[in-house]
């Protein structure tokens, strides 16, 4: 039945729902994915008003603690969207990958982030482990997701990670961030500026964007463009120093937490965070790749998973990664 409504076969689907409609939604209770979730996998919008409008219950969440309005925001279908909500359906429920609105910002979804804003999706909430939603669009890279939050009033200086911290190797995000009135002067959990965290990527550009609204840091000696990258460069910020390696630790474990809540989007975001300086831990790829899994992201999972692979093709973990996320793409 879930096949004939993911592929559309809607007269066949009619014929068998209305045949079976005293049992049909008792039954789904059983399985984790509905056929409005089979429909809604398939691009469905026909099949989708259907099941709706005859008593698909929009409110039930999948094995991941998915409802519909998750998986239309992941799909950046804004039509989805706005059906989903037009029953009534809560514009900010809270899952492992956070809300909706995370989950479109995280996608780069903007057209999908305009209709909940529309709804008046809330575009400070933090999911549980502190996370905010400026930080799930700088993941995705999309500026224009970056601009949607701050136009509708996110703070450009909130979170356990601030957003500029976060930019400060993605130039175009960067830029927006400072017009927006981001602080350039606040420091990540390492006690790096960004301007040191641009420098230590190997961002030149970024380096010269930030360089004149960056306060002078007393321990760089030689404040210039080409004295903060050789100071990000040197022995005192690299992996063996103190205090680079209990940051590290704490980091981490701040990952670990998060896992343990199921909050699986403030653990990569925190696994993410701890690769701008230390890339060469496989490790944290293949912990990242776990939060992908469970987010349902199996392209982000794969990647790590082959990242991690091939840092270290004889860790048998890494290929265990790889082939759970081949499984959830169904490859």
């Amino acid at each position: 039945m879930q096949l004939i409504w993911g592929y559309g076969h809607a007269p066949t689907g009619i014929y068998l729902f209305e045949l079976l409609i005293p049992v049909f939604f008792s039954l789904t209770r059983l399985v984790y994915l509905t056929p409005l979730f089979w429909a809604m996998i398939g691009g469905r919008m026909d099949t989708m008003s259907y099941l709706l409008d005859h008593g698909a219950n929009p409110h039930k969440v999948d094995d991941r603690g998915f409802n519909p309005l998750h998986r239309a925001a992941r799909r950046g279908d804004p039509e989805m969207v706005e059906l989903l909500l037009a029953k009534g359906v809560s514009v900010d429920p809270v899952s492992a990958s956070g809300t909706p609105l995370h989950i479109a910002a995280y996608n780069g979804h903007d057209e999908a982030m305009k209709i909940l804003l529309k709804h008046n999706a809330d575009c400070n909430k933090i999911v549980p482990g502190a996370e905010t939603l400026l930080l799930a669009a700088i993941a995705g890279s999309s500026v224009k997701c970056v601009k949607l939050l701050v136009e509708a009033g996110a703070d450009v200086n909130d979170g356990l990670i601030t957003p500029l911290v976060a930019a400060a190797t993605n130039t175009a995000c960067l830029k927006y961030l400072l017009e927006a009135g981001a602080n350039p002067n606040v420091p990540d959990n390492f006690g790096r500026m960004p301007i040191e965290i641009a420098a230590l990527d190997g961002s030149r550009e970024d380096v010269e964007i930030l360089f004149p609204v960056t306060y002078c840091i007393p321990t760089v000696h030689d404040w210039s463009i080409d004295g903060i990258i050789h100071h990000a460069k040197s022995a005192s910020m690299k992996q063996g120093d103190h205090s680079n390696v209990r940051r590290m630790a704490e980091l981490k474990s701040l990952a670990v937490n998060s896992l343990k809540r199921n909050d699986y989007f403030s653990a990569a975001t925190l696994y993410s965070v701890a690769m701008k300086h230390d890339r060469h831990d496989a490790t944290l790829l293949s912990n990242r790749s776990l939060c992908f899994l469970r987010m349902g992201d199996g392209h982000k999972a794969l990647q790590d998973a082959l990242a991690c692979s091939e840092m270290r093709p004889g860790w048998p973990k890494g290929w265990y990664r790889l082939g759970a996320a081949l499984m959830l793409l169904k490859v």
